[in-house]
């Protein structure tokens, strides 16, 4: 299973096998990660499920839809590396992903 890691605001870390064909959004929340609300249930119809990708893993993965860029401007703080974990497909190709949590929701 792929690992992927989430960190807090806080900086705290947390390392979690997560079922190839689940997306990132979906093991944070059944792993209980905070800081991922998950409010919609992943079906792009919000943003709180908003992550900061590192940039060394920006580029791997794939391009945004039109309307994932819309939801990224009601994230709270987005920037050049955001995207919603909820289009964020697990596979053994991000074996290895590290995603950063805002310091809030929007």
């Amino acid at each position: 299973m792929p690992k992927i890691t989430y960190i807090e605001y806080n900086g705290k870390s947390h390392q979690i096998d997560v079922a190839n064909g689940l997306t990132v959004m979906e093991g944070a929340v059944q792993n209980n990660i905070p800081g991922i609300d998950a409010d919609c249930g992943g079906s792009m119809a919000c943003a709180t499920c908003h992550v900061y990708v590192k940039e060394d893993w920006f580029n791997k993965l794939p391009i945004k839809e039109n309307g994932e860029e819309d939801m990224i401007d009601m994230a709270f703080e987005p920037n050049k590396f955001s995207r919603l974990s909820c289009q964020l497909t697990v596979s053994d190709e991000i074996d290895g992903l590290v995603v950063q949590l805002p310091k809030k929701q929007a």
